[in-house]
């Protein structure tokens, strides 16, 4: 299973309740963060979870309400006697950026380790899941991210005589382990049937609408999409600051199938976001606008 909070849902600057940009899951227990903006720490204990299981931080974009929390962030975990490694993903440059943030914090008890992306075909693999950049349109380089968790096919008793492997290698083969016994070989193929419906979630902020989006997004089982302006009449100003309206997201949701969307990153101006609901739902009917530490599991299918 899958967990998930929405830290923050605000865009540019923060607001009495509202934080900036932020998204957490734990898979497995091991955590991720998607974009950490100003305050994402102090929304993180207010949501009643900890930093010292955050093994990977992605970041979308640098502009400062994706970015500005990393450093606080980072001397948090230090503080919380975090001692493994932690990876930052984000567009070419991102060691560069928080080398440089990081001159207010220049010793860590852990090693950082940097994912530049420079190759949108491929799947990053980390602690179990796949993060899967894409590009948006936006006034810089910046990504979205889809988290897939895959899952392994049934294991298969019959399977495994037929191929003759021993029982003591069963364990390790279910965990996607390749196992070597008395001069043999056995993949996890030889004992499991066909891989299974996983997990999947998509975060995507900060864009126009792109046809990469939808693509990427599609059959995801939840869809996390800024939707920076619900006003009517607010589609010019969303044109000019690369941004989306509410009725653009949830169009995008539609045509990608996904089961269900939380929209964010709302500007300062949209006082109640749930005052403009309609506008999406009327297009993608399961539209959520979620506030601060929203939370939600995503399990796996039942057999």
């Amino acid at each position: 299973m899958l967990d998930i909070c929405l830290l923050g849902t605000g865009g540019m600057m923060p607001l009495p309740g509202r934080w900036l940009t932020a998204c957490y899951t734990k898979f497995n227990g091991s955590a991720l963060l998607i974009d950490c903006g100003e305050g994402t720490q102090v929304a993180l204990r207010l949501a009643g979870l900890s930093c010292h299981d955050i093994d990977v931080i992605a970041i979308t974009h640098f502009h400062g309400d994706h970015i500005s929390g990393i450093t606080g962030m980072l001397l948090s975990m230090g503080n919380a006697d975090r001692v493994e490694p932690v990876t930052i993903v984000g567009p070419k440059g991102i060691e560069r950026v928080v080398k440089a943030l990081r001159i207010i914090a220049p010793e860590l008890p852990f090693e950082l380790k940097f994912v530049e992306i420079e190759n949108t075909d491929e799947s990053i693999e980390l602690f179990g899941y796949y993060l899967k950049p894409f590009k948006l349109n936006h006034g810089i380089e910046c990504y979205g991210y889809s988290q897939i968790i895959k899952r392994a096919g049934r294991f298969m008793p019959e399977k495994a005589a037929e191929n003759d492997v021993p029982m003591k290698a069963w364990s390790r083969l279910q965990k996607g382990i390749i196992v070597e016994e008395d001069g043999r070989v056995f993949t996890p193929d030889m004992i499991l049937g066909p891989e299974r419906k996983g997990i999947k979630l998509t975060y995507c902020t900060d864009t126009r609408p792109t046809k990469s989006i939808a693509e990427n997004a599609a059959g995801s089982d939840l869809f996390i999409c800024e939707g920076m302006y619900g006003e009517p009449g607010s589609e010019e100003k969303a044109r000019a600051h690369r941004h989306m309206t509410y009725a653009e997201a949830a169009t995008i949701a539609k045509n990608a199938g996904v089961e269900e969307m939380w929209l964010t990153h709302f500007s300062p101006s949209l006082v109640r976001p749930k005052e403009y609901a309609q506008t999406a739902k009327s297009i993608f009917p399961n539209t959520v606008i979620p506030k601060d530490g929203f939370k939600k599991t995503l399990r796996f299918e039942e057999d």
